[in-house]
């Protein structure tokens, strides 16, 4: 069973569940554990390096990652370059969201000019 194990701050929609299902064959979602969750959701901005901070997540994954498994990495710039490379000497694929952003520009009830932008998932792509 191809399973999609998500290093990612949200719950996926629907159309990216439908796109991990019908395009890339992923039959299961697997969110992280909460204290995963919130250590990957909260990274410390004042930490020098990250190799011990996400020490618990890279342990996680060497437990369960098996045949098949894709990873989902978007979040801190720092922690998602840490957590790809991971991936990669795991011989694991390691996907990103893409989005076309459309913008709305209207002006409000007090004459304000108000731009807007709404992002449109678009498909995973692989980490090159």
């Amino acid at each position: 069973m191809k399973e999609m194990f998500l290093l990612f701050s949200h719950r996926l929609t629907e159309s990216q569940e439908h796109y991990a299902r019908e395009k890339m064959g992923v039959e299961n979602f697997v969110y992280l554990p909460q204290e995963l969750q919130h250590l990957w959701s909260n990274v410390p901005p004042d930490l020098d390096s990250l190799e011990c901070y996400l020490a618990p997540l890279k342990e996680y994954l060497n437990e369960i990652l098996k045949g098949e498994s894709v990873v989902l990495v978007q979040g801190d710039f720092g922690a998602v370059y840490q957590m790809v490379n991971f991936c990669r000497v795991k011989n694991v694929q390691s996907y990103y969201a893409t989005t076309k952003r459309n913008v709305i520009e209207y002006t409000d009830k007090n004459n304000n000019s108000v731009k807007e932008s709404v992002f449109e998932f678009r498909r995973f792509r692989e980490y090159e």
